[in-house]
């Protein structure tokens, strides 16, 4: 009998053990399967991994040396989806000849979403840049799975490109120095400003306690 409650014990004690074990192990590597990880492994081409558009010179500014040859080769992430000569057919997305200054939805026959027709206006450099830049902020609902260019040279560069084929505007005025500072540039008189607060309102509640005692 005392035999039978000691194999028992010690059953009971390794059924604990190893309940406890696993339970441990499971918080210590736990993963959520859905959860994306904060630093990916490898890149995946045309996959937003955090970050935005890089910071640089203004848009404006660089499509003054934009390389169209330059810009051709970035068109080959496109090219799996639109074609890009006079009278091309369209594909997964609309033809894209002489696109550059005509409206949204401008191709007859293509299913464009809701959501990029509604946007009112033509592709200028200004829309074209912000809808390369991230099609999903552009145009909330658009069909389009692109996540965009962060590089803003990459886009001077396409837009040029694109320009070249059929469309022909004027480029825009670049910027003067005195203008808007360049695109994710932060304003740099913000924190002396910022401390320059903190130090006034610091001095005067020394002041009013000076006062006070």
């Amino acid at each position: 009998m005392d035999n039978n409650n000691t194999i028992a014990g010690w059953l009971l004690f390794g059924f604990i053990a190893v309940l406890g074990f696993s339970i441990a192990s499971s918080k210590y590597f736990h993963a959520d399967k859905h959860e994306r990880p904060e630093v990916m492994g490898y890149v995946i081409e045309g996959v937003e991994t955090g970050g935005g558009a890089d910071a640089g010179p203004a848009i404006e500014t660089l499509l003054q040396t934009a390389d169209v040859a330059a810009g051709e080769k970035v068109f080959s992430k496109c090219a799996a989806c639109h074609t890009i000569n006079s009278g091309g057919a369209n594909g997964i997305g609309p033809n894209l000849y002489a696109s550059m200054g005509k409206p949204h939805g401008h191709v007859a026959g293509f299913a464009y979403s809701d959501a990029l027709k509604s946007i009112p206006g033509n592709w200028d450099w200004t829309s074209m840049n912000e809808w390369l830049t991230s099609p999903r902020k552009y145009a909330a609902g658009t069909k389009m799975t692109f996540a965009g260019l962060g590089k803003a040279e990459d886009r001077a560069n396409l837009m040029a490109y694109l320009n070249a084929q059929g469309s022909n505007l004027p480029l825009p005025a670049a910027p003067t120095a005195a203008e808007a500072p360049a695109e994710g540039a932060v304003d740099a008189e913000a924190p002396a400003a910022a401390e320059a607060a903190a130090v006034a309102t610091e001095t005067a509640e020394a002041n009013e306690a000076a006062a006070t005692e």
